[in-house]
């Protein structure tokens, strides 16, 4: 089975010592591809040599995490516009809110993922929405901005019914990941009324890692645990689950496929 992970920082230092074999392994359990957002400007240089190290497999977003609008807020937007100017990437993102640990910035947080949402319909690529305890707000500004050719994905999602259907009218889709396996998550019974035709896979590696490594590094290789699940909730065989997400991906992706 095919699959794709939508939203993966394999970058990051965790995998520095084995990133051949994160890779190597995700390829055998049928990933073919792996989408990297951007966080801020410290990690552009080893995201973008991952890219160029695996060319056609990694494919590089840009963009400024919300966690990361701070004092310098102003020079970071100006490196992300550089960047979108010079060269393709697959999306901008991940860009959002992020009301869960400090609010200290709300105000730049909305101008920054504002500004970023106006540059990806400049150069019409997809958005990856980070939305954490601020899902409703994410959603009003995407329909306020909402053109009829905006589109992307609300990563990690993990709302209510309500929130999933608010966010499949505004034409996005729905990330899912690793969350979906715990013990006292919501989210299976939230998908099961909504489908598959508006998910895509993800695993946010190394983070949010799925039963029954919860808490060790995830990677892309594991999404075959996320698949088990989501065959499970809707009652269909795993390759399904697979084919239906790995298209909805390659559609969210459009630009990336020749």
């Amino acid at each position: 089975m095919n699959l794709i992970d939508t939203h993966a920082h394999l970058y990051l230092e965790e995998f520095g010592p084995d990133i051949d074999g994160v890779l190597k392994r995700g390829a055998d359990a049928g990933v073919e591809r792996f989408y990297l957002p951007a966080i801020d400007s410290s990690e552009h240089e080893r995201m973008l040599a991952l890219e160029a190290a695996f060319p056609g497999k990694c494919l590089a977003m840009m963009g400024l995490h919300p966690c990361y609008v701070k004092e310098n807020v102003e020079e970071e937007l100006a490196l992300v516009e550089s960047w979108l100017a010079k060269r393709p990437f697959a999306a901008v993102g991940e860009i959002g809110l992020d009301f869960y640990w400090d609010r200290s910035f709300e105000a730049q947080q909305y101008d920054a993922f504002r500004r970023q949402v106006r540059l990806a319909k400049q150069y019409q690529l997809p958005i990856v929405i980070h939305s954490r305890n601020s899902t409703q707000e994410c959603i009003e500004l995407v329909k306020e901005e909402q053109d009829g050719h905006l589109t992307g994905v609300f990563h990690c999602f993990s709302g209510s019914y309500e929130l999933a259907k608010e966010v499949i009218k505004t034409g996005f889709y729905l990330g899912i990941g690793g969350v979906v396996t715990y013990k006292n998550a919501g989210l299976p019974a939230v998908l099961a009324r909504l489908g598959l035709d508006n998910l895509v896979l993800e695993t946010d590696a190394p983070y949010l890692t799925p039963v029954p490594f919860r808490g060790k590094r995830n990677e892309s290789s594991y999404l075959t645990y996320v698949v088990d699940k989501l065959a499970g909730i809707f009652q269909v065989p795993a390759e399904e689950v697979a084919r239906k997400t790995t298209a909805n991906a390659r559609t969210l992706f459009k630009s990336t496929y020749p």
